[in-house]
């Protein structure tokens, strides 16, 4: 996926920011040395081969004055404290982080260098499966995130932009739409519905967010594309940068709900396989959430195809019918 902003750079921008980060070691001669990898969104990743023979795998925030939504302030610094918290649990198979970056000076953004983890991109593998691999590896799927989901906040919202964080999770979570809605503002755009309606549903269904008292770690970004596997199990779990405290609902795996997919896999690995209705209703604000983001995002990455922009259509609009409807 292109997006302006990728902030790639050169083979000798990359050597030296790896000899900074392994004790003056530098890359393998090739080209093959350095590989952009292009499936990301956001970021610029490569695959570097360093002298050694190792392989790790570079990341690159968008440059400093990058035009980015509101809940992207300063994610890469969000994304490695994630990781290495989550790192002290076993059972929750991410990369180590070697190195991060962010002093600017051989690069222009935070970057960080990780453990390349070994295995098949779920996205890519998930068709040819067959159905009891698929079973055991979702089954799995949702005991990691089942774990990620044990660690406690003190506050509820985002570690890197402080004006997104609240005592409260129904206060965080209107701060998280109403971000959403100012960075469409900024652009003059807007969605199928008035920011009126949109406010109109959140705040008719905000008292079931006042269950939540205690905020966890939330992944938030865990879909198919940041799972690797490998032997029917997975063997990696990646791209923690949007991890926030909020509840465990606001997984990606909850999303089956109301998307209409019913009892899921992954819901049965995590252990939730029955939702109240007021658990419904956060579901289906979180989906609500989920779709505003996704179509502001199109406004600020100018992607290469429409494929998000649809996309979010019609996550917002199946959102909105049914929290309108009830």
């Amino acid at each position: 996926m292109e997006s302006k902003t990728k902030n790639r750079k050169t083979r000798e921008q990359i050597e030296r920011m790896a000899m900074r980060a392994f004790d003056g070691l530098g890359l393998a001669p090739g080209e093959e040395a350095v590989a952009e990898l292009k499936e990301g969104w956001f970021n610029a990743s490569y695959n570097v081969r360093l002298a050694d023979g190792r392989e790790v795998i570079l990341k690159i925030a968008p440059p400093q004055g990058a035009e980015v939504l509101l809940y992207e302030k300063n994610i890469m610094a969000t994304e490695v404290a994630a990781m290495r918290l989550v790192r002290q649990n076993p059972a929750i198979p991410v990369p180590e982080i070697y190195f991060f970056d962010d002093a600017h000076d051989l690069c222009d953004a935070d970057y960080f260098f990780m453990e390349k983890i070994y295995g098949d991109n779920l996205q890519h593998v998930r068709a040819n499966l067959p159905a009891e691999i698929r079973e055991s590896i979702d089954l799995h799927i949702g005991a990691i995130i089942r774990e990620i989901n044990t660690f406690p906040g003190v506050y509820f919202g985002l570690d890197g932009n402080p004006d997104l964080r609240a005592d409260t999770w129904k206060e965080a979570f209107i701060k998280l739409v109403e971000s959403a809605l100012e960075d469409i503002a900024r652009k003059n755009a807007g969605f199928d519905y008035s920011f009126d309606e949109i406010r109109a549903v959140v705040q008719k269904h905000a008292p079931a967010l006042e269950e939540i008292t205690t905020p966890c770690l939330v992944h938030w970004d865990a879909w198919d594309p940041n799972f690797f596997v490998q032997d029917g199990r997975i063997t990696g779990i990646i791209d923690f940068e949007r991890a926030m405290w909020a509840e465990p609902l606001m997984e990606a795996q909850f999303r089956a709900l109301s998307f209409g997919q019913g009892i899921t896999d992954a819901m049965r690995g995590y252990g939730k396989t029955a939702f109240t209705f007021a658990e419904e209703q956060r579901c289906y604000l979180y989906t609500l959430h989920l779709g505003l983001i996704m179509n502001t995002e199109c406004y600020y990455r100018n992607y290469d195809t429409d494929e998000i922009f649809n996309a979010s259509k019609g996550i917002i609009n199946a959102a909105m019918q049914w929290l309108k409807a009830k």
